[in-house]
């Protein structure tokens, strides 16, 4: 048996649950702006004390490693390694994106292009068939009407997540279909792709684990009497 925390930060809000291989034994997600901070350490609690285990109960710990929010994926790369320090537990890494598309490959047989917000007019994407193998890998583009066209001319795209709801209606092609913000990475979702890892031992060196922001941090300059945070 392996028990294993998963614990989600790469968007707005955060989420944490509890997995026995590879299913769900317990969930809590708090979707709202900037909690990762406050409330993440209350979730992992939450979920440990509602199964009535605590820490040295587990086997790993499982986090998504980017990309997405700079401040929320340091806040639960932190957290997740202050967990495995102080239990000398393994640590999983899951990329953000995969777990956007495990959410649709199961009923859609095209391909899917999961998307987080970078601002503007930018996402963070990768492309991958309804087999899960990857058409492209995980970047940073700048969506125009032209962005995706070698994929869409050869049949259906599903964009989903935060940054298919900002450009659905930059792309405008037959074979062009959109799913919102309703898609999103979760903790819940982190289960089987945590547990396969483990069963290979595929573990992160837990000392220089760094999160996958894609591209580096840009800061935005302080005006007078404005308090600006990243």
């Amino acid at each position: 048996m392996a028990l294993i925390l998963s614990v989600e930060t790469s968007v707005n809000g955060c989420s944490a649950a509890i997995h026995e291989n590879g299913t769900v034994r317990s969930n809590f997600e708090l979707f709202e702006q900037r909690s990762s901070a406050e409330m993440l350490t209350v979730l992992i609690e939450q979920a440990l004390k509602v199964i009535k285990k605590d820490f040295s109960d587990l086997d790993a710990v499982a986090v998504s490693k980017g990309p997405g929010s700079y401040t929320g994926l340091r806040i639960g790369v932190s957290t997740v390694k202050g967990i495995c320090y102080a239990a000398n537990l393994p640590l999983v890494s899951i990329n953000s994106l995969d777990l956007m598309a495990n959410q649709i490959k199961p009923t859609f047989d095209g391909l899917v292009c999961p998307m987080l917000d970078a601002r503007r007019m930018e996402v963070y994407c990768k492309v991958i068939d309804s087999t899960g193998v990857e058409k492209m890998e995980t970047t940073a583009v700048v969506v125009d009407e032209n962005s995706f066209s070698n994929f869409l001319k050869n049949g259906k795209v599903l964009f989903c997540g935060e940054g298919a709801e900002k450009i659905k209606n930059v792309i405008n092609h037959d074979n062009a279909l959109f799913l919102g913000a309703e898609v999103r990475p979760k903790a819940s979702d982190m289960g089987k792709a945590a547990y396969a890892k483990f069963e290979k031992g595929y573990f992160e060196n837990v000392s220089d684990f760094e999160p996958f922001y894609l591209k580096e941090f840009v800061g935005t300059t302080p005006s007078k009497n404005k308090k600006v945070t990243a």
